[in-house]
């Protein structure tokens, strides 16, 4: 059974910095892929950003390409999401999850996912 934990949500104010990291356990790490999504009040959850298992290809959201960058250390069994100027419309709670099978920017290709971290981004 995998376990992600996500760490090092906050609040930051507009134009600001953030990271947050997600630690798995539980399953090899570097044999999966990992990815971020987002979920803010009453919206749906959303792509943001992908990573394979090697870490040699990503992919990012539109509305974060540019902003974001995702990463990963397989020897600390983490993935990282750096935020850059942040926005406010960036506000909600970040998920990170792994997929067994398949690189996928769609959340269903997910079979484990943390338990979330807020980030908020003040205007």
């Amino acid at each position: 059974q995998a376990q992600l934990v996500e760490s090092g949500g906050g609040l930051v104010q507009a134009g600001g910095s953030l990271s947050v990291s997600c630690t798995a356990s539980g399953r090899t790490f570097n044999r999966y892929n990992m990815a971020w999504f987002r979920q803010a009040p009453g919206k749906e959850r959303e792509f943001v950003a992908a990573i394979s298992w090697s870490g040699g290809r990503t992919d990012y959201a539109d509305s974060v390409k540019g902003r974001f960058t995702i990463s990963r250390d397989n020897a600390k069994n983490t993935v990282y999401l750096q935020m850059n100027s942040l926005k406010p419309e960036d506000t909600a709670v970040y998920y990170c999850a792994s997929s067994t099978y398949s690189y996928s920017l769609n959340e269903r290709s997910y079979d484990y996912w943390g338990q979330g971290t807020q980030v908020t981004v003040s205007s």
